[in-house]
């Protein structure tokens, strides 16, 4: 696809990816769906705190 470049090590295996924004803007919606769903991924394992208790932590310190 144009727009995109791949980043390999030294047995040509890619590890990373450029995303040219400029030349990509019909896939615009698609790059950012990527990247959202990426985001989830990494927090998947985070831990969760209910939402009541965390409007009353925000309004504590101020914050909401």
């Amino acid at each position: 696809m144009e727009g995109i470049s791949y980043i390999t090590d030294n047995y040509n295996r890619k590890k990373a990816v450029v995303i040219d924004l400029k030349t990509i803007e019909e896939h615009e919606d698609d790059v950012h769906d990527f990247i959202d769903a990426l985001i989830a991924e990494s927090r998947k394992d985070d831990e969760m705190i209910d939402w009541e208790k965390a409007k009353e932590d925000l309004k504590s310190t101020g914050k909401l």
